[in-house]
């Protein structure tokens, strides 16, 4: 079979925006293969830094793709379920998940607000989007957030790559002191491995807070293999399959 012929195999399980992501992130460095010590003191095959994600072609995909993402998963499932129900707040944790939340509130409004993919959402204003502060604000507006209330609203969390959840875990719980609901947490990258205790999962652990089916991923441990498939890196995607034998989700 022709390298043409596996690429477009390996990619036809991919969505566009998911090949384009990963070709921009490979392109500016934020994705890595290689060896990389993790802060769990395992050894993994690759890396990602969402931080790397900072011109303005790579944000316009990025926040296309957490579009497409929250999109897809208001879509009822087989059993009439709506993973995600319409919400009225994006809050991107501070700080890498400030430009996540503004351009993507942007985008939903530009590109899914008058189409038969609409997002759902409650508010009539539109999906707004919010902050936190490091630290708060005593002066002034004064405040722990910035950007639209979330007092009685319905929340979306965007994410970069969950590890231990620690950072969504606080973002949940800063929403929840503000008089908000989080009802969905979308991650950049999944990278769907079993946490210290060798069974249990971080988005697991997550959904047990939020619902469960309500924690989605723009990309997945899986979708990088089929990637490193379509383009015949033979050497990476031995590793990663094998990282994935000793650390990965039983799917």
């Amino acid at each position: 079979m022709s390298p043409e012929s596996l690429e477009q195999i390996s990619q036809s399980s991919l969505k566009q925006y998911q090949i384009e992501l990963i070709d921009k992130a490979m392109s500016c460095g934020a994705l890595k293969f290689g060896s990389f010590t993790l802060k769990s003191g395992r050894i993994s095959p690759y890396f990602f830094n969402a931080g790397l994600l900072s011109t303005g072609p790579i944000l316009a995909v990025l926040s296309e793709a957490f579009a497409a993402t929250i999109v897809a998963a208001q879509r009822p499932t087989s059993s009439g379920n709506i993973p995600i129900p319409p919400f009225d707040v994006l809050f991107g944790p501070a700080y890498k998940g400030i430009a996540f939340a503004a351009t993507t509130a942007l985008i939903l409004h530009t590109h899914h607000s008058n189409s038969p993919n609409s997002i759902s959402t409650s508010s009539e204003a539109g999906i707004g989007f919010t902050y936190n502060r490091k630290e708060i604000k005593a002066h002034g507006e004064g405040g722990s957030l910035v950007g639209s209330s979330v007092s009685g609203k319905k929340v979306v969390i965007l994410d970069d790559v969950m590890t231990a959840g620690t950072a969504v875990r606080e973002a949940i719980d800063i929403v929840k002191k503000e008089g908000g609901e989080v009802v969905g947490v979308i991650q950049l990258l999944d990278r769907e491995e079993v946490g210290q205790d060798g069974v249990s999962s971080t988005v697991d652990e997550v959904e047990g807070i939020i619902g469960k089916g309500r924690v989605r991923s723009i990309l997945r441990m899986r979708d990088l293999i089929a990637w490193l498939e379509s383009k015949g890196m033979g050497r990476e995607l031995e590793d990663m399959n094998e990282y994935r034998n000793k650390y990965g989700l039983k799917i």
